[in-house]
């Protein structure tokens, strides 16, 4: 594409020089050959930049010949003012040509960071089919307070959900640790309360490593809900430690599922004081679950109105899973005017109808 655009700078001298040898020798348009080197400096590289811009002192020679100024000292002025702006325009693109690598470099490995903690959720796994989207409150960013992952174990599917409270390194930390505990327990002959009780340990601990060293660590804690859906009863168990109840779409009716005991935010060292109990709710084929953090339920308009996920999920209408969470994504995007605040996740669960034996 910048090699098209060339043809615009290379134009401009061209004319700049022809009507300026048209025209009589009290009007002197060579000062415009300027324009050149710096509108090449917004598309193209320092290289091709000063190409234009010693093209450009070229046609300068070629206009001073022209105009019989070429030995003179205002044409000696032009010349240096020239040289100068285009050595300029060469010199800042070059500076943001290695701005451009530095942030290329960092955003690869921002990504490659994302796909080691967030790894995607499979499309379907057992009887169930997922659908999920993730989104950063930063347009341009690839990691963000919230996390989640899906483990599969003795013929159930466990899935995380939760959100990062707090910042910088710690919080990274927080969410890496969650889920390593969450990916390390679930695959062994663990009961979701132990479960918990682990991850809080986990959290607890690396917290405590870092707070000796930042100040943010005491800051942070992790709001998370873990639910087990086994491949043969139709239920699912429910765990909430401080975050947003799953809800359920059954036809038309959105139900929520507030577990009876609702456990603290792992990584407040609260957990030994109540072992955490998983709630056991109906979960037949045809069902949907979704699973979502905070960034959606308090999104706001600009009337100060929160995002009602409720209402918008009971519109479905025969629409699979996956076209169901872009119409949410849409319809926050909508919401809020643009892109959210907060970091974003919603995962939906479909239970597929059990094949006859």
């Amino acid at each position: 594409m910048s090699h098209v655009l060339l043809v615009i700078p290379l134009g401009l001298i061209v004319i700049i020089t022809a009507v300026d040898l048209a025209l009589p020798k009290s009007v002197h348009l060579g000062p415009l050959l300027v324009v050149a080197p710096a509108l090449t400096a917004s598309f193209a590289g320092p290289w091709c930049t000063a190409a234009i811009g010693a093209l450009a002192l070229v046609a300068e020679v070629v206009d001073g010949l022209g105009q019989g100024i070429l030995g003179s000292s205002e044409h000696h002025v032009e010349m240096i003012a020239l040289f100068a702006v285009s050595a300029v325009v060469v010199v800042f693109r070059a500076i943001h040509e290695r701005h451009q690598a530095v942030l290329h470099q960092v955003r690869a490995v921002s990504e490659i960071t994302q796909r080691v903690l967030l790894r995607p959720l499979p499309r379907q796994v057992g009887p169930l089919r997922i659908a999920s989207i993730y989104l950063a409150a930063a347009a341009e960013a690839r990691i963000g307070g919230d996390l989640y992952a899906a483990t599969r174990a003795d013929g159930a599917t466990r899935l995380l959900i939760g959100d990062v409270r707090g910042k910088g390194l710690a919080a990274i930390n927080d969410a890496a640790a969650s889920l390593c505990a969450f990916r390390e327990a679930s695959h062994g002959r663990t009961t979701l309360s132990d479960l918990m009780t682990r991850m809080d340990s986990s959290i607890c601990q690396n917290l405590a490593e870092y707070s000796e060293t930042d100040t943010d660590a005491q800051e942070c804690f992790v709001t998370a809900a873990v639910v087990e859906i086994s491949d043969t009863e139709p239920t699912v168990n429910v765990i909430a430690c401080g975050h947003p109840p799953p809800l359920l779409l059954r036809g038309n009716r959105v139900l929520t599922l507030q577990p009876d005991q609702v456990a603290p935010p792992l990584g407040l060292e609260l957990m030994t004081a109540s072992e955490p109990r998983p709630a056991t709710f109906p979960f037949e084929p045809g069902d949907i679950l979704l699973l979502y953090t905070d960034g959606v339920i308090e999104a706001r308009d600009r009337a100060g109105m929160f995002f009602d996920l409720p209402a918008h999920l009971g519109e479905r209408a025969g629409e699979d899973i996956g076209t169901l969470v872009e119409r949410l994504r849409e319809r926050l995007f909508d919401h809020v005017a643009g892109r959210p605040e907060d970091d974003t996740v919603m995962i939906a669960i479909e239970r597929l109808p059990t094949p006859d034996p």
